[in-house]
């Protein structure tokens, strides 16, 4: 099995967890989805020097996590995947905020190296949170999720479609792969000539096959309408699940739990 082969179950094992049977898979996908923005709003919502009061939000992708029955190492290496862009965002940030804000002992911690953390912690937080979602909801269902909310049919239909590509690419990647590997002897066929011309005839053979798998969904009866096998409905503990954690997450955003927190342990130890 070539590495793009691993990457393309990898990427659908998401959906693979989205069909389990806990009480979170069982919500409705808006009551997720809603949940989720709340979530992700708040923790973008914190300055640029705030670490220690983005802490406590760890506990909604722990908590879903547990509760869902998910495999953490698993979302964990999704997050340490994926990591590089928001390194590549804030890796400057040390080299162009050099103002002294602490002392970490002797050494001093300028502001630039706490934005860079807090940008580091903001992105784990709300990566997890979206791998959660999909993990508990699937993604075609999350797309389902956003037309009953009111987002415009053509987009969610689009984002699908952008999500299926990805396979549909993937698949064919592989396939030109294991040709080149099969053709290939003594380094021959691997040069950067080579791999220009196969990236060209990559885009074509996905779009072509694009369009077959287009014509095959409208032969089978697809006609823009997104058909899950769950049906959705907005209950008493979708509206607790989502009034819930919003209430938490306002909680933590308006009060200083941090601060309270090492003023409750410095009390009891001092």
């Amino acid at each position: 099995m070539t590495k793009l082969d691993t990457h393309l179950f990898d990427i659908g094992h998401l959906d693979t967890l989205a069909a389990g049977n806990s009480p979170l898979h069982r919500l409705d996908p808006r009551a997720k989805l809603i949940t989720t923005l709340v979530f992700i709003g708040t923790v973008l919502s914190y300055g640029k020097y705030d670490i220690a009061a983005l802490m406590p939000f760890a506990l909604y992708p722990l908590v879903l996590t547990a509760w869902g029955g998910l495999p953490g190492r698993y979302l964990i290496r999704k997050i340490i995947l994926v990591s590089p862009f928001a390194i590549f965002v804030g890796i400057f940030n040390p080299l162009l905020d050099q103002t002294v804000i602490n002392h970490l002992g002797p050494l001093p911690v300028t502001g630039g190296m706490v934005s860079f953390v807090s940008i580091m912690v903001r992105f784990a937080l709300t990566v997890s949170a979206a791998l959660v979602l999909i993990s508990l909801t699937g993604f075609h269902t999350v797309c389902m999720g956003l037309e009953k909310l009111g987002v415009p049919r053509p987009f969610v239909v689009q984002l699908l479609f952008l999500y299926r590509y990805i396979f549909v690419l993937m698949e064919e990647g592989g396939r030109m792969v294991r040709a080149r590997a099969l053709r290939s002897f003594n380094g021959k066929g691997r040069g950067l000539r080579i791999f220009g011309s196969m990236i060209g005839h990559l885009l074509l053979r996905t779009l072509d096959r694009a369009q077959r798998i287009h014509l095959a969904m409208r032969c089978r009866g697809f006609n823009g309408h997104i058909r899950i096998i769950r049906p959705m409905a907005f209950r008493t503990r979708e509206a607790v699940f989502v009034l819930g954690w919003s209430a938490l997450f306002i909680t933590l955003r308006l009060t200083p739990v941090p601060q309270f927190l090492g003023q409750l342990i410095t009390e009891l130890f001092s």
